[in-house]
């Protein structure tokens, strides 16, 4: 089996790290690996595909169900690639337009703490004031 998989935390978000080729026989392996964060209670994640040498469809499968499941528990999946033969791959399907893909791990963190202080700043935008405590007063 030709994958690595690695992973660390930088605050609320968890890196996975994968390396060498995602088909069929390694792709279980990764969503397995990927599974254990979200239902850890980590569902912003951060998947490095740059030491990725061939990514076939399964993997793809893999990284969409994963972002499906990350998105309905509140988190996100980001990717970094910078590997023309990967990033193809995710042109010719039509998923550079469902993926965030950055260059580096840095513009990817930076991403995630973006999207975070928007949400915050709409859900305080959207919350109804707060009505006037009822008094009883008798005229």
């Amino acid at each position: 089996m030709d994958l690595s998989i690695t992973r660390a935390d930088h605050g609320d978000r968890t890196v996975v790290r994968l390396g060498g080729e995602i088909d069929v026989y390694t792709a279980p392996f990764v969503r397995e690996k990927l599974d254990e964060q979200i239902h850890a209670g980590r569902p912003d994640l951060v998947v490095d595909l740059s030491d990725v040498t061939f990514l076939d469809s399964t993997g793809l499968g893999v990284l969409v169900g994963r972002l499906k499941i990350a998105r309905t528990r509140g988190g996100s999946l980001r990717l970094i690639c910078t590997a023309e033969r990967v990033l193809r791959v995710f042109a010719i399907t039509g998923l550079d337009k469902v993926f965030e893909i950055y260059s580096d791990l840095e513009s990817a963190l930076d991403a995630s703490e973006a999207d975070d202080e928007a949400q915050g700043q709409a859900r305080g935008q959207g919350q109804a004031p707060t009505p006037p405590a009822a008094t009883n007063s008798r005229g």
